[in-house]
């Protein structure tokens, strides 16, 4: 593999004037490597970002089996990638190429580099993004091998771990795949081990949690001490945007993310009308996108950090973490959005990643290539998954309780479905039960006008009915609607937890200082471009909120002085 399998975008050059703008940045060191020296490997906490002074340095995947070459930098061009934004441990291995010397770089001091110049930030955020695309979706680099059977749901478990947060990888399946028990030979490793996680030539982790895998990828790290301006629970397009708009302006911002960013619209393979992208992106891009813009501007944002209780305390609101820390902050914006409801019929929850699934992803979709799948559920989400399923399997079963397309599907989806040869709309008709071996192999439908029942041969059913909100967290001072979905706005004024004066700003909760945003609001619209504009307002709200917090307390604090002045 040569520099020409990627373009000349994520190869970049940096030109003599930003050379000279790395070299009198403080924090920047020159180290001199002999040939075959390793700068950093696949694995490495401490992953510095170098630029070449002289000579060349070689990025290298060492999963593969024999390791091989991913491309060769020269002078003026650097390492590094997304992972490095997050201070994520090093993907792949670097080593000089004969005598070289590097520019070191600490995060500190890239982070610093790209605030004060904006046209190296330019380059490298394009370089980052075009290269982590190139590792994530070429097909040509291993990343992180995933060792497990298919019929595992810890195994599946783990992979849409990984996949959900954009990290490579290549799964190793026990029944099929010949290279996975001799590389469980050669970690020591039994089937009972596994999943295992491997890293470069180390094995990382034997049967992980979400957790360990968060904090082994540097996605989870320790909150910093003090109490932030804005704490955000869930990064989905709302949280994403709040993160964003909150620290480019100036808020010490931290947005708490349960499994990866993105949320629901995460997990779209293809959305269409979103404003500017005219030719449709993916929800992981976008996602990806609004991550490395977040953490471009210092918003802090730990994965696999579940918000499980909100309280109050002089003052501050107070969330507990499910690993048992807190964190303090003035403001809090609600955007945890919802899940997809559970079908409840006999047999679903025992198949649940056995070929029960709530998105549609290549990760599922790998999982049944070539046969016929059923999709349930009338609005976008199921249609964009009957749409992308389409392409990869022989038929799609779309199951409907009513009998309109367009009712809660937008109008340009619809008439995509419909058309669709590979697509059957099967209207009036719900799910009444589902069975298999270790593994979906039946689905058993009925027509709820008719009374017909209809069984059908299929390994995987996508489920994308209704909505649950994840607002279980929520103490009774944040009033809620009868499906549990976050009230907000003015209306609240009468309630009996509104404390203040004046009216509740249009995204706020019954309680002060405490808002909400996207699919986890009542009367919220469900659609990717809404959320984010609510994210991008609610912080507007958090500065007027916090300047009323400020007025309030230098009145109190001037008032004795102004009595003694009388």
């Amino acid at each position: 593999m040569s520099e020409h399998d990627l373009d000349a975008i994520a190869l970049p050059t940096l030109d003599e004037a930003q050379m000279a703008a790395l070299v009198r940045c403080p924090l920047t060191t020159s180290r001199r490597y002999r040939d075959g020296e390793t700068l950093f490997e696949a694995g490495d906490r401490e992953c510095k970002f170098d630029v070449v002074k002289s000579g060349e340095v070689e990025i290298r995947d060492d999963s593969a089996e024999p390791s091989t070459t991913i491309v060769v930098l020269r002078p003026g061009q650097f390492t590094g990638d997304v992972a490095h934004l997050a201070a994520s441990p090093a993907l792949v291995t670097c080593v000089a190429r004969g005598d070289c010397e590097v520019f070191e770089v600490s995060p500190d001091a890239l982070r610093e580099l790209m605030d004060r110049h904006l046209d190296i930030a330019d380059v490298i955020l394009r370089a980052f993004i075009a290269r982590w695309r190139f590792l994530r979706e070429s097909g040509r680099f291993t990343g992180l091998r995933v060792i497990g059977s298919r019929d595992s749901p810890e195994t599946f478990r783990v992979r849409t771990f990984l996949a959900k947060n954009g990290v490579p990888l290549t799964w190793l399946d026990l029944e099929s795949d010949p290279r996975a028990r001799p590389l469980l030979r050669q970690f020591q490793a039994s089937e009972a081990d596994t999943p295992l996680v491997a890293w470069g030539k180390r094995l990382v982790l034997r049967q992980p949690s979400d957790r360990e895998l968060a904090e082994a990828l540097g996605l989870r790290r320790p909150l910093e001490p003090g109490v932030y301006d804005l704490v955000v629970a869930g990064a989905g397009p709302a949280g994403l945007a709040a993160a964003v708009y909150g620290a480019s302006e100036g808020l010490r911002t931290v947005v708490l993310e349960t499994t990866a960013p993105g949320g629901q619209a995460g997990r779209s393979m293809r959305i269409e009308n979103y404003l500017g992208f005219p030719i449709g992106v993916t929800g992981s891009e976008l996602a990806e996108r609004a991550f490395v813009q977040a953490n471009k501007f210092g918003a802090h944002i730990p994965v696999s950090t579940r918000a499980t209780r909100l309280t109050f305390d002089d003052g501050h609101a107070v969330i507990q973490l499910d690993g048992g820390e807190t964190v303090a902050t003035k403001c809090v914006l609600i955007a945890t959005g919802a899940d997809y409801r559970r079908l409840g019929v006999e047999g679903c929850e025992e198949l649940e990643g056995r070929g029960v699934y709530y998105a549609a992803t290549p990760i599922e979709a790998q999982m049944c290539q070539g046969s016929e799948v059923v999709v349930v559920g009338g609005g976008n989400s199921a249609g964009q998954a009957a749409v992308f399923l389409a392409t990869q399997v022989r038929k799609v079963y779309l199951v409907i309780r009513g009998d309109d397309l367009n009712k809660d599907m937008s109008a340009y989806l619809a008439r995509r479905v419909e058309e669709h040869p590979r697509i059957e709309v099967l209207r009036n008709t719900e799910v009444r039960g589902m069975s298999g071996a270790g593994h979906l192999g039946e689905v058993e439908l009925v027509n709820n006008k008719s009374g017909a029942v209809r069984k059908l041969k299929t390994p995987a059913l996508f489920s994308f009915i209704g909505a649950a909100p994840r607002t279980d967290w929520l103490p009774p001072e944040v009033e809620r609607d009868a499906k549990g979905f976050v009230r907000t706005g003015p209306a609240l004024a009468k309630s009996s937890h509104w404390t203040t004066p004046r009216q509740p700003f249009l995204l706020e909760t019954s309680r002060p200082g405490i808002f909400a945003a996207g699919d986890v609001r009542s009367g919220s619209i469900k659609r990717v471009a809404s959320a984010v504009g609510e994210g991008a307002m609610a912080v507007q709200f958090v500065h007027e909120y916090l300047r009323e917090v400020n007025q309030a307390e230098h009145h109190e604090a001037g008032a004795p002085v102004q009595q003694q002045g009388g």
